[in-house]
C-alpha cells in the first residue's frame, strides 16, 4: 500500500506485503517515479500463525508529521516500527533520504498472533499522539502512546472488535478515525460489521459503542467523507458500496438506503473538487 509523503508531495513510500521491503521513490516533475533512494526490509522473528506469519509482511506505512520518519505495521512480525531517515538536500532544496541509510529507530512487539494490518494516528494532544493498531488475525485494536519524536511508550490498551463468544471466521480489515477525533471505526470481514468506539480525549483509550452490519459481505475497506457526516462501506464479495449517515453526537451509523453497485470494491478515496 503506497503513501505519498505529505510534506511537498515529492516522494512516495511503498509497503510491499509479499517481500516486506519498503522502497522510497522520488516523484519527478512530470509525475513519473525516479529510482528509489532508500530500500529496507523488515527483519525479526515471525509470529505464531504458520499460514499468515511465515515471513515479514509489511502491510501499512505512513510518514510522520514533518517526514522525519515513517511508521510501519508488519503483519508477519507482530511488530509496529518507526524507521528514521538520514537526509540530504535534493536539487530543489527538499530533504530526501540518503541511499541506504534508513534504519529502525523503534520497534514495538505486539501480542503474538495479533497480525497488525493497518493503523490510525490521532491528532497531537499536548505534544502526544496515539496510534491505533488494527490486528487482522485476532480482531483487536491495540492503543499505543507516542512522543512527539514518534517513540512508542508501550501498549496502553488492547480491545476486541468482536462480541464475546464469537466463534466464526473473521479477518479485521480497515480502521479510521472520525475527523472530530471523538470516534474510531473498524471493519470486520466475517461478522461483516463496522465496530464503533468512542475515544477518551485525555487518555486516548477506547470504549466500545456498537457494531453495525454493513449490508453485505467482506467489508474490506470503508471511507469517511471529509465532513464527517457519512461513512461508505465497501462490501467486496457483495459488489456494493453502502452509504451510512454518522450521528455526530454518538458516532452511530444509520443506513441512508443508498447502495452503489461496484464490482469487488476494495478501496475508496475522496478527492477535492478542482
Amino acid at each position: 500500500m503506497p503513501f505519498v509523503v505529505r510534506q511537498n508531495g515529492k516522494y512516495l513510500l511503498v509497503a510491499n506485503y509479499s517481500s516486506g521491503r519498503l522502497p522510497y521513490f522520488p516523484i519527478l516533475a512530470d509525475g513519473r517515479l525516479g529510482e528509489h533512494t532508500a530500500l529496507v526490509k523488515d527483519q525479526g522473528a515471525t509470529g505464531p500463525n504458520k499460514e499468515r506469519q511465515e515471513a515479514p509482511h509489511a502491510h501499512w506505512i505512513v510518514p510522520s508529521e514533518g517526514n522525519a520518519f515513517v511508521y510501519v505495521a508488519d503483519l508477519g512480525l507482530d511488530r509496529v516500527m518507526t524507521y528514521k531517515f538520514d537526509t540530504v538536500k535534493d536539487p530543489s532544496g527538499h530533504a530526501r533520504p540518503k541511499s541506504g541509510t534508513t534504519f529502525v529507530q523503534n520497534a514495538l512487539e505486539l501480542s503474538p498472533g495479533t497480525g497488525p494490518r493497518h493503523a490510525a494516528i490521532s491528532k497531537a494532544r499536548n505534544f502526544r499522539r496515539f496510534l491505533y493498531v488494527l490486528g487482522e488475525l485476532d480482531s483487536t485494536i491495540t492503543v499505543l502512546g507516542t512522543t512527539k519524536e514518534g517513540i512508542f511508550g508501550g501498549p496502553i490498551q488492547k480491545i476486541p472488535m468482536l462480541p464475546k463468544g464469537f466463534s466464526g471466521r473473521n479477518d479485521a480489515a480497515e480502521i479510521a478515525l472520525h475527523p472530530s477525533g471523538k470516534f474510531l471505526y473498524t471493519s470486520n470481514r466475517g461478522e461483516d460489521t463496522i465496530a464503533i468506539f468512542s475515544i477518551d480525549p485525555a487518555k486516548g483509550t477506547l470504549t466500545f459503542v456498537t457494531r453495525v452490519p454493513t449490508g453485505g459481505k467482506e467489508p474490506r475497506h470503508f471511507a469517511i467523507d471529509p465532513s464527517g457526516n457519512y461513512l461508505l462501506a465497501e462490501n467486496q464479495l457483495s459488489d456494493t458500496i453502502v452509504v451510512f449517515k454518522i450521528d455526530l453526537a454518538t458516532g452511530g451509523l444509520t443506513s441512508t438506503g443508498q447502495v452503489v453497485e461496484v464490482p469487488s470494491p476494495v478501496d475508496l478515496t475522496f478527492v477535492a473538487a478542482q
